[in-house]
């Protein structure tokens, strides 16, 4: 199948955080290739824009405003798609907010919103939609949003790269889980000048200049896999089709002119020793062998030129 051939005409997808940024680019591109949206948003304003743009562009789309998160609200989603377009066949679950702190500055509010928002609104999603696509009987794409904060950490973000790790362990999880329903299951990873990227000093520049009309260097589009919210949009098309019926369990990542896979976490080194380990037995041998090339953490810096 080639790219041309991406037809989801027939197919129904739920896009939660659909209102704006990249929400909207990938409801956007669903329905530019053929599939009836349901367009999800906390603000009942952004969702109804945005389901204008795309009627007006000769999608189908229609708009369910309220949080995830509750379970209720999940199957307010499911049962919307089903019965404005009798079916659902994709459940985008991109919804969420940003609560940064350091760890000894967050608060129990600023957790909790978080997760509630990313990981629980995920889960509830996820398993509503699992059971009408189990249902139906034909398959499905469960298509989750994750965050290179998620796979690396991310100072003063606590709660949402705990959420994205999160997302990422559910999706290994249920891909193995709704394998036999021929429901594929994958995260993806996208890297976009949005409302929550544009507040990270380096990107800055580059984001107001994108707002005058000027394109991003291929230092950008390249060397970090960062551009605007509709170069991400296209993977989820793609993993909404039949091309993707084989892809699951995975994390993909995309931005700018980047298409990437992440690795799974895996053992990378190992040491033995006969009747066990002590303290004092780890402690002589680490820096020689198990310990002696470290995993780095965080999101690297971007090497940028001057905007």
């Amino acid at each position: 199948m080639t790219a041309t051939s991406i037809d989801l005409t027939g197919k129904v997808a739920v896009v939660t955080g659909a209102g704006r940024g990249l929400g909207l680019a990938y409801a956007v591109a669903l329905a530019r290739h053929g599939a009836s949206v349901v367009v999800n948003d906390v603000d009942a304003d952004a969702a109804d824009a945005a389901v204008k743009a795309i009627t007006e562009a000769g999608g189908a789309a229609v708009a369910e405003a309220a949080p995830v998160g509750s379970a209720e609200v999940a199957d307010r989603l499911v049962e919307r798609a089903v019965a404005e377009y009798g079916r659902l066949d994709a459940m985008v679950t991109n919804a969420g907010i940003l609560r940064d702190r350091v760890l000894w500055k967050m608060s129990d509010e600023d957790f909790d919103a978080v997760i509630d928002v990313h990981l629980r609104g995920t889960f509830t999603c996820a398993r509503a939609a699992a059971r009408r696509m189990r249902e139906q009987g034909e398959g499905g794409s469960l298509i989750m949003v994750g965050s290179p904060a998620g796979q690396r950490g991310n100072f003063g973000q606590t709660n949402y790269a705990a959420a994205k790790a999160g997302i990422a362990a559910m999706v290994r999880t249920w891909s193995m889980e709704l394998a036999k329903a021929k429901i594929t299951v994958n995260a993806i990873i996208p890297v976009a000048a949005t409302a929550m990227t544009e507040t990270i000093p380096a990107f800055a520049p580059f984001v107001e200049a994108a707002r005058r009309g000027e394109p991003f260097p291929d230092a950008l589009r390249k060397g970090e896999g960062f551009g605007t919210p509709e170069d991400c949009a296209a993977l989820v098309p793609f993993l909404a089709s039949d091309a993707a019926r084989d892809v699951t369990g995975q994390c993909i990542g995309i931005g700018g002119d980047k298409l990437s896979l992440w690795s799974h976490p895996e053992e990378v080194a190992v040491a033995y020793a006969d009747g066990g380990w002590t303290p004092e037995s780890i402690a002589a041998v680490w820096s020689a062998s198990v310990g002696r090339n470290p995993q780095s953490v965080g999101i690297p810096a971007p090497v940028l030129p001057e905007a």
